[in-house]
């Protein structure tokens, strides 16, 4: 067996897991290739629940993980499969161009951008996986609508997301003992059944703020298409547009799905791809909406390229406010998705003291990789 190539898989397969929010440790990596090494021959499912156990997956991602694998494709001319000792084109029974456990730990999964075959003689496509990587300014509408069915999945994983927190629960696997010793008391001392704890799932409040300036045209459609997938799964979610005005969109947004419902969105909005002065706009926020949708545990996240018309040290009064009162601020920005690219502008330098964390958002993959940040 190719020991690399075997190491080279797995170590993709725990990157696309991390990518979507579950939390995956080099260690377990290591026990997973431990695992695969020693299933030559095995039946593709048991190789899959050996990856499920070697790296240490709660039930609620498994579905994650089968994504994963079922996502890659194989090479062309891949090599046989040093496990199972059979070609990446006939693994797990799936027609050609899928990719199994063995596929994966035989290198034989990196994506393709070809078109397969009616006969099923060459490798398959993916279209999440092109699209995953492409800039939101270089996307058509018709990419737009492509991306629907994607985002709804990243938007899924919020609402799976289990919190770090312990809470009574009756079919819990971990023992509750000082509950249990307080029921204890009523049966004589006796602990006749054990009270127990699980981790709920995590429910978070966000707060959106969009900018729709004309330096953000190219970026906000998408960025709201992600806001509205995930208002569809959690309950607790405030949107607000931007541009010389603030908008509270909350209460617009069911109107549907795709490109229709956002030009909808848009048509609605004064000034949609105009001016910006996000100094005042955030400063409208604070005196009339801080207070009544934003506490202790409520993420803000920001959506804008930082470009301010107006005077910065508003911007910074305004984001100081928020900071003060929110669980944590998220900025994201497409201007981040170039290297070169410093937070040096006005606007930007005024409010990234007050920024937990400033993100790139120039790509599906980036706002993928902003839902794990959501409930931590």
């Amino acid at each position: 067996m190719n020991a690399l190539a075997l190491a080279s898989g797995v170590a993709r397969l725990g990157r696309a897991l991390r990518e979507r929010g579950v939390a995956v440790r080099v260690g377990d990596e290591i026990d997973a290739a431990r695992a695969l090494a020693r299933l030559r021959g095995a039946d593709p499912q048991d190789a899959r629940c050996a990856l499920r156990i070697a790296l240490k997956l709660r039930r609620g991602d498994w579905a994650c993980l089968d994504e994963v694998l079922d996502g890659l494709v194989a090479r062309p001319g891949a090599n046989p499969d040093p496990i199972g000792g059979t070609s990446t084109a006939s693994i797990d029974g799936r027609r050609p161009g899928r990719s199994s456990p063995r596929a994966i730990a035989a290198g034989g999964s990196e994506p393709m951008t070809g078109v397969e075959a009616d006969d099923g003689a060459l490798p398959g496509y993916s279209p999440a996986a092109a699209l995953r990587h492409k800039p939101f300014e270089r996307c058509t509408p018709e990419d737009l609508a492509a991306m629907e069915h994607v985002l709804a999945r990243v938007a899924a994983r919020l609402a799976t997301r289990r919190s770090r927190r312990l809470v009574p629960s009756r079919s819990g696997r971990t023992p509750d003992l000082r509950r249990s010793l307080r029921r204890a008391v009523s049966t004589g001392g006796e602990l006749v059944a054990l009270a127990r704890r699980a981790r709920p799932i995590e429910e978070p409040k966000l707060v959106f703020l969009v900018d729709t300036s004309g330096s953000m045209d190219a970026h906000a459609r998408f960025l709201l298409a992600f806001v509205l997938s995930l208002r569809r799964v959690a309950r607790a979610v405030e949107v607000f547009v931007f541009n010389t005005e603030l908008v509270r969109l909350t209460r617009r947004l069911a109107v549907g799905a795709g490109p229709p419902a956002l030009d909808r969105i848009a048509a609605s909005v004064a000034d949609w791809s105009g001016g910006t002065r996000i100094g005042a706009c955030f400063a409208r926020f604070v005196e009339e909406h801080l207070s009544e949708r934003v506490d202790a545990r409520t993420v803000v996240v920001v959506l804008s390229d930082g470009l301010d018309r107006g005077e910065p040290a508003a911007l910074g009064e305004a984001m100081r406010a928020i900071a003060g009162r929110a669980r944590k601020v998220l900025w994201l920005n497409p201007l981040l998705g170039d290297p070169r690219y410093e937070p040096t502008a006005r606007g930007m330098a005024a409010a990234l003291p007050h920024v937990d964390a400033l993100l790139p958002a120039h790509d599906l993959a980036s706002l993928e990789a902003l839902v794990p940040r959501l409930t931590a």
